[in-house]
């Protein structure tokens, strides 16, 4: 039980043990002097709390002789020795204690209380003014330096690569089903790039349980996951980051996940990440388990239904119905690019659901010369075009404009005569930032319990799979992401031509 002990505040070695305090050291001897005439000394034993996480109090700390550990969730986070100091914020504000702290062994400290620092008939206003400066400067460094809440990571999500609906409701579920089987989640700020760069700015820590947040949501980087749920876009990525191609910089990034003591590693997102997370993967030790999560709007990952595809979808839809409502009131042929590099599945499945008239993809090849005459003949329509469309030609032309563009002047060079006005849209990236819709957000809950079991059963370099309603899961070795759409299936979204 922490027993109160008596000490002489004159002692040459108390003065000594206030000068090694960050704060003091710009306090003078007779001003020290003061400051040990308001000091209470504590001896603890073993396993004693000195502090416990989400009470209130008013004292700092600075440790004589021993050790105490500083545990915020239940989690050793750092440890104090002699001349280190805790509980400074409690000096600055009234927020609740970020963490507990307890006796390692028999120790002894110095507690100051707030309350005598601030009675003028003590400590004159002159010194008390140099100890806050001393302790905001204090408190100011951790954050520029960054917290040890991020030197032991248990999971680390990475989200990278274009942004769409799931990214957040994925990572939310995620968080909540590991959680509450015990483990801590971390997430990248900054997707690869955090990796690389490193700082503890660089992470965030999301914690599922309201009262576990409510306790240390004051300190920075701590993020409460449920509301991530139904959020748009996503809140934890860069704008992609073409030199983590670069072997030496994928080395960087997986000596620094070492580092960190990471011990599960989740990448979240399309072709990219996946192709980061399986080159990580490659350099890790096996001790360090890797998983990849399908989030991409054109479902370029194949074998398995990707979040973020339905909501794609639907959304497509919707913008293709209102080109076709404005086309027949003015009569108008619209040529509208859309998602689509590769595959072109969004493009198709979009341009189907709509009942538009016909979908160009990457590998279409139609004749212009037939398509010529039979947009000629009519008064409106609306054609989608993917993005990939003759992405290699148009490149090597230097062509500037779009893909729906490119195939209005393949078009016209064939012979294309229309009274009606042609109007071409370039890609529209709304989509992206849709409300996923609840399939989307059924699939990242399956894909998160998918992953769970992966993940208890000892599997590594898997990939959740959703297909056909089923569930099922695929290794990084045989991971497909150039997914394409059948010939069959193309061939329905052309109202133009006879099939």
């Amino acid at each position: 039980m922490q027993k109160r002990a008596t000490f002489d505040p004159r002692q040459k070695s108390v003065l000594t043990l206030l000068k090694k305090v960050r704060p003091f050291q710009e306090l003078n001897d007779d001003e020290l002097s003061i400051i040990a005439g308001i000091l209470r000394k504590e001896q603890y034993e073993k396993n004693e709390i000195v502090v416990r996480q989400g009470e209130s109090g008013s004292s700092v700390y600075i440790v004589i002789n021993g050790e105490f550990s500083l545990s915020i969730m239940d989690r050793q986070v750092t440890s104090f020795r002699s001349g280190d100091s805790f509980g400074e914020i409690a000096l600055i504000d009234a927020h609740p204690r970020m963490g507990s702290v307890y006796a390692t062994r028999s120790s002894a400290l110095f507690s100051l209380d707030g309350k005598d620092l601030n009675d003028e008939k003590r400590v004159p206003a002159s010194v008390s003014k140099k100890i806050y400066l001393g302790f905001a400067r204090m408190i100011s460094s951790y954050l520029r330096e960054g917290s040890t809440l991020y030197d032991d990571m248990d999971v680390l999500l990475v989200q990278d690569g274009g942004c769409a609906p799931g990214y957040n409701p994925v990572t939310a579920f995620i968080t909540e089903y590991l959680t509450k089987q015990g483990s801590e989640v971390f997430i990248a700020a900054e997707g690869f790039k955090s990796l690389v760069s490193n700082l503890s700015r660089d992470y965030r820590y999301l914690v599922h349980n309201q009262d576990s947040y409510k306790k240390i949501e004051h300190i920075p980087g701590v993020i409460f996951s449920p509301p991530l749920r139904e959020a748009r876009g996503a809140n934890f990525r860069s704008e992609r980051f073409p030199e983590f191609v670069q072997p030496g910089i994928q080395k960087t990034a997986a000596a620094n996940i070492i580092q960190r003591k990471v011990k599960i590693l989740i990448g979240i997102g399309g072709n990219g990440t996946f192709a980061g997370i399986n080159a990580l993967s490659k350099l890790l030790p096996k001790s360090v388990k890797t998983y990849f999560i399908p989030v991409t709007i054109d479902s370029d990952i194949s074998g398995s239904d990707c979040i973020g595809e339905y909501t794609g979808v639907e959304v497509g839809a919707e913008k293709i119905r209102c080109y076709m409502a404005d086309s027949r009131t003015h009569n108008r042929i619209y040529m509208i690019e859309m998602m689509g590099r590769r595959g072109g599945f969004h493009a198709l499945y979009s341009c189907l659901g709509a009942g538009a008239h016909l979908a160009v993809l990457p590998s279409s090849n139609y004749d212009l010369k037939a398509l010529c005459q039979a947009l000629g003949k009519r008064k409106d329509g609306v054609i989608v075009v993917a993005e990939g469309y003759k992405a290699e030609i148009r490149a090597k032309k230097k062509y500037k404009g779009n893909a729906a563009e490119f195939f209005r002047d393949e078009l016209i060079a064939a012979g294309l005569k229309t009274e009606q006005r042609i109007v071409c849209e370039g890609y529209s990236r709304d989509v992206r930032g849709a409300a996923p819709n609840n399939l989307d957000i059924m699939l990242a809950q399956r894909m998160a319990r998918k992953l769970l079991h992966l993940i208890n059963t000892g599997k590594n370099r898997q990939m959740p799979a959703v297909l056909s309603g089923k569930e099922y899961a695929i290794s990084f070795d045989k991971i497909v992401t150039d997914n394409t759409v059948t010939s069959e299936l193309a061939s329905l979204a052309n109202r133009l031509l006879k099939l």
